[in-house]
């Protein structure tokens, strides 16, 4: 028993690490696991949305592995405390300049994505139908992270694209 418990142990801890940071730490915050409202906040949706986001500075510690962190003052409703778990070491890039933009949250924490421009149009050929595609860039996104819509909802729904 004590044999296939080491054995187990050793194991695990191949996939654990030991994470500790100090008071002026800039992290990234993992959203990964998170689905719903979280993301929202965070304006990351999708399948191929990435795992951090944000960066974020260490204020101080809570816990042994809990840290307290700064949060931009259109983010309040998220909670400023998290496990070390869920936040990754920001290795400074000195050609990575920030940019920090106001989400323009509501009430129900929620904000509304604005199309930019289209950037490509495609026809989809089904067995018995041609759907028309538009792939749309969106505000506060780059455009790797542009998107295939359907070019009617897209036209009842931002007209001015399309003039």
């Amino acid at each position: 028993m004590v044999t296939t418990q080491s054995r187990q142990k050793s194991y695990a801890d191949l996939k654990r690490r030991h994470v500790e940071f100090v008071v002026g730490d800039h992290v990234n915050q993992c959203v990964t696991p998170r689905k719903g409202i979280l993301v929202k906040w965070f304006g990351k949706k999708g399948k191929i949305s990435p795992r951090y986001v944000k960066l974020f500075e260490i204020l101080d510690r809570v816990g042994n592995v809990t840290y307290r962190v700064a949060i931009l003052p259109s983010l309040s409703g998220v909670h400023n405390v998290f496990h070390a778990s869920q936040l990754q070491k920001y290795v400074s890039d000195p050609s990575h300049v920030l940019s920090y933009e106001t989400l323009g949250l509501q009430e129900e924490l929620s904000f509304d994505e604005h199309s930019v421009k289209i950037l490509d149009r495609k026809d989809k050929v089904l067995r018995n139908k041609t759907i028309s595609l538009v792939k749309v860039l969106w505000r506060n996104n780059f455009v790797d992270e542009a998107t295939l819509e359907l070019e009617f909802d897209m036209q009842q729904q931002y007209p001015g694209l399309f003039e």
